[in-house]
């Protein structure tokens, strides 16, 4: 009877040393990765959640990774990371969680590899921070166009896309030194922003020079969708009667609510320039390559004669035409519009001031709209309020100010011309 007691004692202990043992949580901390769909349409995200758990505490935070790799957007929504605690065991542990938002730009196959989180944790033995690295596991996921929608070029797939067009100015009715600005607003819901193509292409239309701002792209975040809007601007400025069509804008996207392919569109413009058509900044001057190509032929001529003779004085004719070509008015008005139109800050000051050494009379660096003009233009650049959107204004504002200094030169000594080619007397 006592050997049988016996028995059953030690059999209780060893069944207690099991139970405790299954109990006891391994002391060593813990991720964990959930990442419950592998298929989406490109530009819609894939959730992950990493959690990393301890038995103690975390003195400072775990260094995450961020999962970047080509063709793939990775975003972080409104409050991604934050504690967590959960029950392993017959212990507490705590931990913090972090959510991310992964979504492939195009279609395809994608493979992420294992990635570290680093972690420092408070060691239960000895109460002090210990740093561990612990690796996610390697993982796949798909992104792929939906039937129906394989034409889309760029692939855009949200909730909703609209195009809205503002127009500053009176395009219909202008003049030589008029102007107007077109802002085209793309407002998106589904989806991020720079998913969204450029909207307004350059148009080469006859007496209108184009000034286009850099794109302005806003993101927002509703409750972990994302969206935003795509700004375009382009200042346009009429240089002399033409005028045309500024095309229809349209934007082919995929609705993910309706499983079709919609279009968003903004209408054209119609442009009317009066007066006549504009004069090219730099001329092709006729006469120079005439003088050039009879020079050529006399040389053929007469190179029987002494052609070491009749080349040195030919060549002399030629540097002086040029010459007087170079260190003319229209010349110099041609690199100070060539300076406007690039928006050139280096080359504006030294072509304006070799410009207004060669018109005659008044300087037309103090005319009262060109000094503002360039007052607006500094401002734009270094005062506290400027922006694209200023400076584009004020490169505007300074060419037709430009233009109408030299035409009211122009009217005052219309004989102003380049010196004959071909002197007599």
């Amino acid at each position: 009877m006592i050997r049988i007691r016996a028995l059953v004692a030690a059999f209780l202990i060893c069944l207690a040393g099991m139970v405790s043992a299954q109990d006891a949580p391994a002391q060593a901390p813990l991720l964990r990765m959930d990442f419950p769909e592998t298929e989406t349409i490109p530009g819609q995200p894939l959730s992950l959640r990493l959690t990393v758990l301890v038995p103690t505490f975390l003195p400072s935070p775990p260094v995450w990774p961020n999962f970047d790799a080509p063709n793939l957007m990775v975003r972080l929504p409104e409050r991604s990371t934050g504690p967590v605690s959960e029950r392993i065991g017959s212990e507490t542990w705590s931990g913090v969680s972090r959510h991310y938002r992964i979504s492939p730009l195009v279609a395809g196959q994608f493979t992420l590899p294992p990635q570290e989180v680093i972690v420092t944790w408070s060691d239960p033995a000895t109460d002090t921070p210990v740093k561990v690295t612990l690796t996610t596991d390697p993982f796949e996921f798909t992104g792929t166009v939906p039937e129906g929608a394989e034409g889309l070029d760029p692939f855009i797939a949200a909730t909703e896309l609209s195009l809205t067009q503002a127009i500053d100015g009176d395009p219909a009715a202008m003049a030589a030194g008029d102007s107007f600005t077109r802002m085209v607003t793309a407002q998106l819901h589904g989806a991020p922003p720079m998913v969204l193509p450029q909207l307004l292409a350059p148009a080469d239309l006859p007496g209108l020079a184009a000034y286009p701002e850099d794109p302005v792209l806003s993101d927002t975040d509703d409750r972990g969708v994302p969206g935003g809007t795509r700004i375009e601007t382009v200042t346009y400025v009429a240089e002399g009667g033409g005028g045309g069509i500024l095309p229809a804008l349209s934007v082919d996207w995929f609705n993910t609510e309706t499983g079709q392919v919609e279009t968003a569109v903004a209408e054209a413009v119609e442009v009317q320039v009066a007066g006549p058509p504009p004069v090219s900044a730099e001329p092709r001057d006729w006469r120079l390559w005439a003088a050039v190509g009879l020079g050529a032929l006399v040389v053929a001529l007469a190179g029987a004669w002494g052609l070491r003779r009749v080349l040195p004085p030919l060549r002399r004719v030629i540097a002086a035409r040029r010459a007087r070509a170079l260190a003319s008015e229209r010349h110099a008005w041609g690199l100070l519009h060539h300076a406007v139109s690039k928006r050139d800050r280096v080359a504006l000051h030294p072509a304006l001031d070799l410009w207004a050494g060669r018109v005659p009379d008044r300087d037309p660096r103090r005319d009262a709209s060109v000094q503002a003009a360039l007052l607006a233009l500094g401002a734009a650049r270094y005062g506290p309020a400027g922006g694209s959107r200023e400076d584009s204004a004020a490169w505007a504002d300074l060419d037709k100010a430009l233009r109408a200094a030299r035409r009211d030169r122009s009217q005052r000594d219309p004989g102003q011309a380049l010196p004959p080619l071909n002197p007599t007397g």
